[in-house]
């Protein structure tokens, strides 16, 4: 009976080993997301509450804005001590549907996020109409690198592989 116990635990450690360096993996994994600002009364499932600007405003969980979408970068030291900005340009169809999504929410808060985590947001002022996105702080050195991997930075010819 011990040794039957003691085959099922050795078989349980087996098998929960590939999901366990699995997991590490997808840590590695770059995650950059633009969400736009909805109503409450959305969806629950479709929405999440963040604080924002001292207040509690709810955002949509598909993205308007994801990697993807993204063609270049550009990082630049923010106003804040340690952190960093970051100047993203998209690509052809994205612009097209930024475009129309900031024409359409003006008024509203869109936020950025690194890895699930949210770093910046902005309140849509007018529509953007040349493809560049901004997150002013929030970002640190280990974004940056991350960032190198997954895309090319502004002005480089060579493509990065994902």
């Amino acid at each position: 009976m011990l040794y039957r116990i003691a085959m099922i635990l050795v078989m349980t450690a087996l098998s929960l080993a590939p999901t366990a360096s699995a997991a590490a993996k997808k840590e590695d994994k770059l995650s950059i997301t633009f969400h736009i600002e909805t109503e409450a009364t959305d969806n629950p499932k479709m929405i999440f509450p963040q604080l924002t600007n001292g207040q509690t405003r709810y955002f949509r969980r598909l993205p308007e804005v994801s990697l993807k979408d993204i063609a270049t970068f550009s990082p630049f030291p923010s106003d804040v001590e340690e952190q960093y900005g970051v100047v993203f340009k998209l690509k052809e169809g994205a612009i097209n549907r930024l475009y129309g999504v900031t024409g359409a929410n003006q008024g509203r808060w869109l936020i950025a996020q690194i890895n699930g985590t949210v770093i910046d947001g902005v309140m849509i002022d007018k529509e953007i109409n040349d493809g560049v996105l901004v997150i002013w702080k929030g970002v640190t050195l280990a974004d940056i690198a991350q960032l190198d991997k997954a895309l090319k930075r502004a002005g480089e010819s060579a493509k990065k592989k994902k």
